[in-house]
Parts: C-alpha cells; structure tokens; sequence
C-alpha cells in the first residue's frame, strides 16, 4: 500500500488527489470543540490525553482532511517543566516571571519522558483511531525564536522590543536562551515521531517580525540544529513562519521537507523562492465572507500552486474562530476535486 497523499506530496512526489489540512483545524471554530472543552483552561485539556485525542479527531471526521494535527500547544514543553506559562484566552500565552537573565537559564531544565507523558498517550490515542483511514498525525513544536519571543516578552506583543534588545544587547545570553531551547525542543520532537506522530510541523510564528540579518544571525541556526536533530526520524517536516516572504529563500535553508508560506506572498512567487515542497497559503479571512467568496479564493491558489508536485493545501495561517465549518468543508471538497498540483 501506498504512503497517504499528505506525505507523499511532503516528499515532492505524484498524488491522486491535493492534500488538505488546516492549521488550527481543531479549534473554537467547530461547535462540537466548544461544547466538549467548555470554558476550562487549554492547558487543562491538554493534561487529559482522552480529551486531547477526541479534539485532534473532530477536524478529521468533519472535514475530511488528510493530515490531523496533534492538539496542543508550542508552550506546552515549558508549562511541563514549570517555567510558570499560563495561557490566557482571548491574549495568549503569559508568563509571570521572563527570561531576563543568565540566572533564569537553569528554569530551563531538560525535559523528561514524565514531563510528557500526557502528550505522548494523546498521541497514541489519536493514533490508533486514525489508523482505520491511514490518516498521518503532525506532531509540532515552536521554533525556538518565537518560543523566546514568548520567555522573554512574558506575553505576545506586536514591539518585539524586550527580545530584539536582548538580541543585540546581550547575543551571548541570547545564544544560550536558544541552546535551551533547542535542547528541549529535538527530544520532545523524537518523543512524537516514537510515539505515532507520521510528519513534525516547527511554528515559527514570529519569525517575520525580523530583519533578513537578524533571521540569519538569530533565529536559522538554532532551527537549522532541530531540524538536523531530527533528520535521521525519515519523516517529514515543515517550518511554518508569519510575514516571513522576505525569509523564505532563508527559510528554505534550515532543512525541512516543506516550507509553509503565509497569504502575503503569492504561492506561485512563495514555491520559487523556496524551491522545494510548499504548504498554504490560503488567507483565512477569505473563508469569512460564506461559500462563495471562500472558493473563489481557494481556486486563485489553486491556480496559481500549479502542475508541479510536492504541495499541501492549507491556510496562510490558522482557523480564525468565526470561521462557518460548513465554508471549509466546501473548500476541501474543491481542493480534492479541482488541486492539480502533482496529480496523476
């Protein structure tokens, strides 16, 4: 038996039909989400593996979609090792004391099979439901620049202020906050290919709030050492950044199967500047103006992805939450029926 579409189109090779996934598919966009998380805490749902495993299948059952998507969180390894991450809805990750110095680098402690654990047995819950459709589960980290922009700002911020002083300021601290981070991040990695996951997505969210030297000299290294870590799994990855246009022929560099490219850039431009498998890269906000507008924009990308092979329908970034699921259902169904990106 053939490998499932998703991977092979990671892989650059021919499919039978465009792959399809959403970031943040599992999410606040889908009723039965709401209904089964309720108001409680994220990273509550995240310590019940059952809970998790249900939530990463609900896009999958709905949709149709050809990859599932662990659900978590990129700070989930740092709330485990008690780094003092909570994550406030409505403003994201918070944290009460951040990385401001050499001292706060033994908070970053190496992380232990036990200290996730609970992610883990999600990952083999979702795994064995998933395997009656020979469905791949992405497991997914952040990368360790946005991972710091969140230690070290103690909160999202549109500044980027706090961080790019430490960079330019303190870039030995800085290089050893990175040493960290990537220290946790490879073994948390391994952990979910071990355990089932089948491709690893690495966010780096922030990553396009930096300069092209900075990207250089800040932020590729320590991806380029995760995705070195990894190599030797044979499973795909894909490095995912915002506003990164600008990154992307940098991007293309640290060593991923797959190059996620956000709406600001066309695809047909985004797949030159990468030269190698491409992820998205619908705008999310087409999908909020109902069926028609949402598949006139999913046929521009279409479009504009191509004949040539190694592509994977998805977003520019993630589900927005008023978002209609009956829009991306429609969407997949078009993708399916009309992508000719590498098929056969």
């Amino acid at each position: 038996m053939s490998d499932p579409v998703f991977l092979r189109a990671a892989r650059g090779e021919t499919v039978e039909h465009l792959p399809v996934w959403f970031m943040r598919q599992a999410g606040r966009s889908l009723p039965e989400y709401r209904a089964l998380r309720g108001t409680g805490s994220i990273l509550d749902a995240i310590a019940d593996p059952a809970l998790s495993a249900e939530i990463t299948m609900q896009p999958v059952r709905r949709y149709g979609v050809d990859a599932a998507i662990l659900f978590s969180d990129i700070v989930t390894p740092y709330h485990a090792i008690d780094f003092g991450i909570d994550v406030v809805p409505g403003r994201g990750p918070v944290i009460a004391n951040p990385f401001k110095s050499a001292s706060d680098l033994a908070r970053l402690r190496d992380i232990t099979a036990d200290d996730y654990a609970h992610v883990m047995k999600t990952v083999e819950l979702s795994v064995a439901e998933l395997s009656a459709t020979d469905t791949p589960l992405i497991g997914f980290a952040g990368a360790p620049f946005t991972v710091a922009s969140y230690l070290v700002e103690g909160a999202p911020t549109r500044e980027f202020a706090v961080i790019k002083t430490m960079m330019h300021r303190e870039p030995a601290l800085f290089d050893q906050l990175m040493d960290r981070l990537v220290a946790i991040t490879i073994p948390y990695l391994r952990a979910q290919v071990a355990h089932g996951a089948r491709a690893l997505q690495l966010f780096d969210s922030w990553a396009g709030s930096l300069t092209r030297a900075e990207y250089t000299r800040y932020a590729l290294p320590s991806t380029q050492r995760i995705l070195e870590g990894l190599k030797d799994l044979d499973v795909p990855t894909i490095l995912f950044g915002v506003g990164t246009g600008e990154l992307l022929d940098l991007m293309a560099q640290a060593g991923s199967s797959v190059v996620g490219i956000d709406w600001h850039v066309d695809l047909d431009e985004g797949r030159r500047r990468t030269n190698k498998p491409s992820q998205g890269n619908l705008d999310p906000a087409r999908c909020l103006g109902g069926e028609e507008l949402a598949i006139a924009a999913t046929r521009e990308v279409l479009a504009q992805a191509g004949t040539d092979a190694g592509h994977i329908f998805n977003l520019g970034h993630g589900v927005l939450p008023t978002t209609d699921p009956k829009v991306l259902e429609r969407v997949v169904q078009v993708v399916h029926e009309e992508g000719k990106a590498g098929v056969r």
